[in-house]
């Protein structure tokens, strides 16, 4: 690759990359370079979690232990082949860039974004998201209770008769996400997972909790359902994300919580394809086990009903 103002051919765009020297990642000496490479050569395996969403961009123009820029809006100095959406907000509209293939990736790592953060829907069907998502965030580096939190999360919905799927957040925390079959609207599928997350902390509330102060938490694993609403966004399968040894958020198969060296930030950018080249991917058929969240409202109200009258009896 040329090293500064040069103009690179792919596909069928020219993407100008400029500084690829800069040092993004300064602990690693991880540069600009490395992570346009990344996300090129990623792209197959991401641009099926990102085609027709808007995004977020988390970008580090001075390295990720300067200043981080959270950008909604598309730049008004973006090539005409970046794709955009325009979404409602509060208050106006905003314009965000799609990403469609791999020249605007390459073209977002040339920009320092580090991290592409998705919206839960896509821009033909904004109001109904395709995933329903439950960020598991520890208070503390106790991953051992993210793990099993997890696991109770997974026999909850397959209790209820939903797929359930599993990635690492790159950070401390785990994913497990529901795909859906764009039925349900936000507020719907933000309250089912309320009382499906409500189902975990009630199973283990010594270590479990909703309470969205970290002040009340008390080193309990924090279930947050926050996600799930219009605009907000989630780091994307496979993205690189702003940490020492730049970590990824990968799809993960469920025996392999059972692995002992298993950490959040475990996969990298330098072993993340040599972890692809000895799995199948563990979500080769996620969009195909889309579910619709009305046929089983009813379920989850009774399911929560049978516990609480259980632990009743218990105690």
């Amino acid at each position: 690759m040329a090293e500064r103002g040069e103009t690179i051919r792919i596909g069928s765009y020219d993407v100008k990359i400029t500084r690829l020297d800069k040092v993004l990642f300064p602990d690693d000496q991880i540069t600009k370079r490395d992570l346009i490479n990344y996300y090129r050569r990623i792209a197959p395996w991401m641009l099926p979690h990102l085609r027709g969403r808007p995004l977020t961009l988390e970008r580090f123009p001075d390295g990720i232990d300067k200043t981080r820029i959270i950008q909604k809006a598309s730049s008004s100095y973006n090539p005409a082949w970046v794709k955009t959406v325009t979404v409602k907000k509060v208050g106006g509209t905003v314009r965000h860039v799609v990403c469609e293939n791999e020249a605007t990736l390459a073209y977002l790592a040339n920009q320092a974004c580090v991290t592409p953060h998705i919206w839960l829907s896509r821009s033909h069907r904004l109001d109904y998201p395709d995933q329903m998502v439950f960020d598991l965030d520890p208070s503390d580096d106790n991953f051992r209770l993210v793990k099993e939190t997890a696991q109770s999360f997974r026999k909850i919905l397959e209790e209820l008769g939903l797929p359930a799927y599993l990635k690492t957040t790159g950070s401390r925390g785990l994913h497990v996400v529901v795909p859906l079959k764009r039925q349900d609207g936000f507020d719907s599928v933000r309250s089912f997972a309320r009382r499906v997350a409500q189902a975990a902390a009630d199973a283990d509330p010594e270590h479990r909790t909703l309470e969205q102060s970290k002040a009340k938490r008390r080193g309990r694993v924090f279930l947050d359902t926050n996600r799930n609403a219009y605009g907000q966004t989630v780091a994307c399968a496979y993205a690189v994300r702003a940490r020492r040894n730049a970590p990824v958020s990968v799809p993960v198969d469920w025996h392999e919580l059972d692995k002992k060296d298993i950490r959040p930030d475990g996969v990298t950018i330098q072993n993340v394809f040599a972890r692809l080249d000895g799995i199948e991917d563990p979500w080769k058929n996620f969009w195909q086990r889309g579910v619709i969240l009305k046929k089983v409202q009813q379920k989850v109200g009774k399911f929560n009903d049978t516990r609480r009258i259980s632990q009743k009896k218990a105690a």
